[in-house]
């Protein structure tokens, strides 16, 4: 046992000052510490500290021009993790905060999610430090090329696939791929997550939302229940929230509630498809907070943002989809106080360990991330085939396939449970350790390289 306790010494004393990724290798260790302690191989080869270190890790200055004509600079990153399986894929993510430990804790999580797709998916994440919040157009396409000069010679269509997270939707997306076309000569499938008519996939706006609320479906399901009436939270307002939202409209659910990082919104009476149209209007178009739609529906108040988050709503279930950490250990005392009988991770690593431990305890239904939100990369994976192929499927044919991906998902989880005796329902051991036993198994047959 010493030893396998400095395999998990050994991988964050080597990447020191870096919180993020090692909550997400602690909780991957945890799981599968039983799969190791049985099978020498495993550890002998040293297989989950070769999937914790990246294959590669790229950082490099991006110089750009603002409107008035100064400079500004900002950090670029891609982080290659794992090749294993497929090309690296794996989002883009603009924001302030994005520094190497948040991307190498999105990598390492886009590993185990990729493999539970059954695509042919290594994993990826990267981005930048840059805002696109309060930036023109021209400044959003100025930085991209900027990005896209340095990032051009480390990506392919066979060699790594970026796409879009937080900050980087389809404009984002138009902006890079045309310099990647400009300066390689070539149109092929480097990004995914490009608009229809230009090599882009039907149904990739929804997949992770749509995904979301699929897989609690099928979670559902186990314990002879499903969503129709279900009074639901859902957090954030962007892309994947709004297609939950959609989605959980679609199955006949009551969504009561759903925020930004201004606050949040609490609408008894419930969204509709108008409601959902206007907060998409409000986000998508105009770029506002969501206290425009408190005043807009009478029946919706706004809460700045503060001690009080939608959490403290009673709900049947929860769908946090905004970003890591944001739902605590506190929160899952309350919601299970209030009556929850799911949660569902739209967003990566949303809720803290002691609030996954919690939830564990009290048999509330929880999926996590790795399975639950694995919709987003399943349907860009399909985009990838489509541009190989050179054509397009129709929303009907891929509406299947998503389901029938989520539904498989939800299956190799069953079917882990079942191989590895674990207790019934524990979703997050079975994600951890089926993705982490189908990797472990081609970085293994592949050599020590």
């Amino acid at each position: 046992m010493s030893t396998l306790s400095n395999i998990l010494k050994s991988v964050i004393d080597k990447n020191p000052n870096e919180a993020e990724f090692h909550q997400a290798v602690e909780e991957v260790f945890e799981s599968i510490l039983p799969v190791l302690t049985a099978n020498n191989l495993y550890v002998d080869a040293k297989l989950f500290e070769r999937i914790c270190e990246p294959e590669r890790i790229i950082s490099f200055r991006v110089c750009w021009t603002d409107d008035q004509g100064k400079v500004q600079i900002n950090k670029g990153y891609r982080i290659q993790m794992n090749s294993a399986l497929g090309p690296y894929k794996g989002g883009l993510r603009f924001h302030p905060s994005v520094n190497q430990s948040i991307l190498k804790f999105l990598a390492f999580e886009q590993v185990f999610k990729n493999a539970l797709t059954g695509l042919m998916l290594g994993a990826g994440k990267g981005g930048s430090d840059f805002n696109p919040k309060g930036k023109s157009d021209g400044e959003v396409m100025r930085f991209c090329q900027a990005w896209m000069m340095e990032a051009y010679r480390h990506i392919g269509h066979f060699t790594d696939v970026p796409a879009g997270d937080i900050g980087v939707g389809e404009r984002e997306i138009g902006y890079l791929f045309g310099t990647f076309k400009k300066i390689q000569n070539e149109f092929q499938g480097v990004l995914t997550g490009k608009g229809k008519d230009w090599g882009g996939s039907f149904l990739r706006p929804e997949a992770t939302g749509y995904g979301l609320i699929h897989f609690a479906h099928f979670m559902l399901t186990e314990i002879d229940e499903n969503l129709n009436d279900k009074v639901c939270l859902v957090s954030g307002a962007g892309n994947v929230s709004q297609f939950a939202i959609e989605k959980l409209l679609h199955e006949g659910a009551k969504v009561v509630a759903f925020s930004d990082s201004t606050g949040f919104i609490h609408d008894p009476e419930g969204m509709t498809e108008e409601k959902l149209e206007y907060l998409k209007t409000v986000k998508n178009g105009q770029r506002e907070s969501i206290s425009a739609f408190a005043k807009k529906y009478e029946s919706a108040k706004f809460t700045a943002l503060g001690d009080k988050n939608l959490w403290s709503i009673p709900a049947d279930c929860a769908f946090p989809c905004a970003t890591q950490n944001e739902l605590d250990e506190s929160d899952a005392k309350l919601l299970k106080q209030n009556g929850l009988i799911l949660l569902a991770e739209g967003a990566n690593m949303p809720c803290t360990p002691k609030a996954i431990n919690y939830l564990q305890k009290t048999k509330v239904l929880y999926g996590p991330g790795k399975a639950s939100n694995a919709g987003g990369v399943a349907v860009s994976g399909l985009e990838m085939t489509q541009n190989r192929m050179g054509r397009y499927w129709t929303k009907s044919d891929l509406e299947k396939q998503l389901r029938t991906i989520m539904k498989d998902i939800h299956k190799y989880c069953l079917e882990t449970i079942d191989k590895h005796d674990l207790q019934k329902h524990d979703y997050i051991n079975a994600a951890n350790i089926g993705a982490f036993e189908k990797v472990a198994r081609a970085v293994h047959a592949q050599g020590t390289i």
